[in-house]
């Protein structure tokens, strides 16, 4: 009897184990859009993070991309007429233009996804339902914030408290070694005990309580000063039954891209081909793909 009761034990163990094999990719919407600085290096993620959804197989993308037609910036010595006539065209294209395309995080759309992916966003989106996004996250989904994600949404403190943290200012980039405070988690597993950045944009942010996160990647000392304390850069969260992973690492475009021939490289093959993978870690840990 026990034997017998042994073997549906395994079977029931194999079964499951074959079913997890052939799930259904999760489906991971990207937005890109912004309304203030734009980063260069957000086509340069798009392209890594199609590469690691083809290699994992584990996810697939849909992404929201910042439509055509956003009116340019007057120049420094523009008359009040000529800013007045910029900041209503920019209104009417984020009311027209903009927030159409990110209908796709309304509640009703967000019900086709398993997780929400901020590429170095910024501003403050004219997404349709604020409340109804949270809701969302909280119900069991999963939201992946990289770079400037932090620099979105200043005005809606709920969003802020969402993500873990708010960007508050950086100096110049430079060379820093973050330490792996979690060498277990997905995210941070393969990843050396001390990751040496060679030359990257440092966030340092407001609002932030490490009580309320769980730090994956900090520095010991301050980017600039070098004055001792903890400066985080990467850490999850809960939010709700959901899952939140934030890094801040990814304004440079060699942090992320493992093209050896890419111009102006600083940072090493090795250093981006780590970044994938702190990436790809984090967005498999908020889908629930691995503990």
């Amino acid at each position: 009897m026990m034997g017998t009761m042994k073997k549906i034990a395994s079977l029931l163990m194999l079964v499951s184990c074959v079913a997890a094999l052939h799930a259904a990719p999760k489906k991971l919407l990207v937005v890109e859009t912004t309304t203030g600085f734009r980063h260069s290096s957000i086509p340069t993620i798009e392209k890594v993070l199609t590469q690691l959804a083809q290699s994992s197989g584990e996810f697939t993308l849909d992404f929201v991309r910042q439509p055509d037609g956003r009116p340019a910036q007057p120049g420094p010595n523009a008359s009040d007429a000529d800013k007045a006539t910029y900041q209503q065209a920019e209104a009417d294209w984020e009311k027209n233009t903009l927030a159409p395309v990110l209908q796709k995080l309304s509640p009703e759309s967000l019900k086709n996804y398993d997780g929400v992916l901020f590429d170095s966003t910024t501003g403050d989106l004219p997404i349709p339902d604020k409340q109804g996004f949270l809701d969302w996250i909280k119900a069991g989904h999963a939201f992946i914030g990289i770079h400037a994600a932090s620099d979105t949404f200043h005005h809606w403190p709920e969003y802020i408290d969402m993500i873990g943290g708010e960007f508050l200012e950086h100096g110049k980039q430079v060379s820093v070694d973050a330490l792996n405070q979690d060498p277990k988690n997905p995210a941070t597993k393969n990843l050396p005990k001390t990751w040496t950045i060679t030359q990257e944009e440092i966030y340092e942010f407001k609002n932030y309580d490490p009580a309320k996160v769980h730090n994956l990647l900090i520095m010991d000392k301050h980017p600039q000063t070098h004055a001792p304390g903890l400066y985080p850069v990467s850490w999850e969260k809960s939010y709700g039954k959901g899952r939140v992973f934030y890094t801040s690492f990814g304004h440079r475009e060699d942090m992320s891209d493992t093209d050896p021939n890419l111009p102006n490289r600083v940072n090493s093959v090795e250093s981006a081909h780590l970044y994938q993978k702190h990436l790809l870690g984090g967005i498999e840990w908020a889908l629930g793909l691995k503990k």
